[in-house]
């Protein structure tokens, strides 16, 4: 079993910074690939970045790419996510996930994935940019 619980999100003009942090509990976090998803109002849920268990490989949707970086410390159970020049269009409910196959991951990069598909979700932190 493993809980997550995501910190950090707030209200940033456009072109600023925040930097999101998902807390894990569970001794078994190290064997989970963790991501990143978001959601806006009147939207579907949609992936934004993926972690593999080592932080050897990161998978970015196209619309972050170049602005936002994943990292993860396997000591600290953290994942963290660093949002630089931010637009308007990041506004969303940004949600920690975790999955033991990241290939359910690298599916999202194409494809909206359910609830259902990934093992564990976070409750959710609001990103609002203003413009």
């Amino acid at each position: 079993q493993v809980q997550l619980v995501e910190s950090g999100g707030g209200l940033v003009q456009a072109g600023g910074s925040l930097r999101l942090s998902c807390a894990a509990s569970g001794r078994t976090f190290r064997s989970y690939a963790m991501g990143w998803f978001r959601q806006a109002p009147g939207k579907e849920r949609e992936f934004v970045t993926a972690i593999s268990w080592t932080g050897g490989s990161t998978y970015y949707a196209d619309s972050v790419k170049g602005r936002f970086t994943i990292s993860r410390d396997n000591a600290k159970n953290t994942v963290s996510l660093q949002m630089n020049s931010l637009k308007p269009e990041d506004t969303a409910v940004y949600y920690c996930a975790a999955d033991l196959n990241i290939l359910i991951f690298i599916t999202a990069l194409s494809t909206a994935l359910s609830e259902k598909d990934v093992d564990y979700w976070g409750q959710g932190t609001q990103v609002t940019v203003s413009s």
